[in-house]
């Protein structure tokens, strides 16, 4: 190999990996390049620490002939036998460079991995530290089958592309993780609009949604009740109960308010899948009644959850009568999508008249001990499913409302009222 093609690509990293979009785009480019440069390279990994609620960290793996796979690896993954006794793992933890060269018989037998890799035809094997300008450490592995291993210049260059390499991937983690967090914390579409620039306090849109707004009965007694940590559990597992069934029938989560949580399920702008978006909904709906009801069980026959029993020397036993229990409001309507907040502190959320008398149907579901309520705008696109309870007043709304309920779900003292 010429001094000149190792030169080409480094030159090329540090350029940026133009047009390589992503990570995995520029370790497929590195790859082709460095095998055009004559180093035999049967797989090559880099393994990157990230900033993300659920994933640890990601693993981008190349072999020839095959797409880059990306896998994401939980938290617990990285305290595993395996992944501590790795040598990439120590590449990290220590900044060492670890060659070995597995053909040899005096090969050291330090990781519990090498044994594998011989066992696939690996004969070298290199694992580099990542040094990102924030301080982090990450890694790469170069592995190869040749007979002949790499010769001492073909690990120089390795070893030299691990600077701009760490670089060049860092640019690109960085837009990944801000999308990650701002997936986590104001949902995949609204953090796709504020990295798209709409960044602006008063930057807003006007949409058609369908909207659930769900609030937890009894928490303030729960809150007095239950030690901090299990409340604080009890509150995540409980929300687990509503957010995958809404994400996966295509609503998204605006935010989490205490115990309670709203969301929208965006209508096209003609309307046209209104009734397809209040179904997709209502099934959304239906399982999380159902999620909870299961979680409710197993709380209480964990002792997690008072007893009936327990609940009726205190105060007020009548939110526990039927173990952990929520409210939800299901409305359609226009909201105002968008930045709303002080100076450079901006929330990114729905409001307008119809999020404000969600928001009133939902109080109306403790009165009348019923999970599920919807408007009429919303029992008019699932007309099969849904009976009308009456007609209500709510505060700051003039005029009665209709409120509608599902069939299996008989309520009590389903009267007039004007809710608290």
């Amino acid at each position: 190999m010429k001094d000149s093609d190792e030169k080409a690509v480094i030159d090329w990293l540090v350029d940026g990996a133009r047009p390589a979009p992503d990570t995995q785009g520029v370790l497929a480019e590195l790859c082709e390049r460095l095998l055009r440069c004559g180093i035999p390279l049967w797989r090559v990994g880099v393994f990157l620490l990230t900033l993300h609620p659920q994933i640890m960290g990601q693993r981008f793996l190349w072999k020839p002939g095959a797409a880059v796979d990306v896998n994401g690896a939980p938290f617990e993954a990285f305290q595993t036998d395996d992944f501590r006794n790795s040598p990439v793992r120590h590449a990290i933890d220590t900044g060492n460079v670890i060659r070995r060269r597995l053909r040899d018989a005096a090969c050291p037998k330090d990781f519990t991995m090498l044994d594998e890799l011989r066992g696939q035809g690996v004969t070298d094997y290199l694992a580099v530290p990542l040094y990102f300008a924030d301080g982090a450490t990450h890694g790469a592995t170069f592995a190869t089958q040749d007979d002949r291993g790499f010769d001492e210049v073909q690990i120089e260059t390795l070893k030299s592309v691990a600077a701009p390499l760490a670089r060049t991937v860092e640019n690109r983690s960085l837009r990944r993780t801000a999308s990650a967090l701002l997936d986590a914390y104001v949902g995949n579409k609204g953090g796709a609009r504020i990295l798209a620039g709409q960044i602006r306090r008063g930057d807003v849109e006007t949409i058609n949604a369908a909207i659930w707004l769900s609030d937890l009965r009894g928490f303030t007694t729960l809150t007095e009740r239950l030690a901090p940590q299990t409340l604080l559990d009890l509150l995540n597992r409980y929300f687990d109960c509503q957010v995958p069934s809404i994400l996966e029938r295509g609503g998204e989560v605006l935010k989490f308010v205490g115990d309670g949580l709203v969301a929208i399920f965006p209508i096209s702008a003609g309307g046209e899948d209104a009734a397809q978006v209040c179904s997709s909904a209502l099934t959304a709906a239906r399982e999380a009644r159902a999620a909870v009801a299961r979680l409710s069980r197993r709380l209480t026959a964990r002792g997690v959850l008072p007893s009936v029993s327990a609940m009726a020397a205190g105060p007020s036993p009548e939110p526990y009568a039927q173990g952990l229990r929520f409210g939800l409001a299901l409305h359609v309507g226009q909201v105002s999508y968008g930045n709303i907040g002080s100076g450079n502190r901006l929330d990114f959320t729905c409001i307008g008249p119809a999020m404000n008398f969600a928001a009133r149907l939902e109080g109306l579901t403790s009165k009348l001990r019923r999970t599920i309520l919807a408007s009429e705008e919303f029992a008019q696109r699932c007309p099969a499913e849904f009976v009308p309870i009456g007609q209500f007043e709510f505060a700051g709304i003039a005029g009665a409302r209709p409120a509608f309920g599902l069939p299996d779900e008989p309520g009590r003292n389903e009267r007039p009222q004007l809710p608290a």
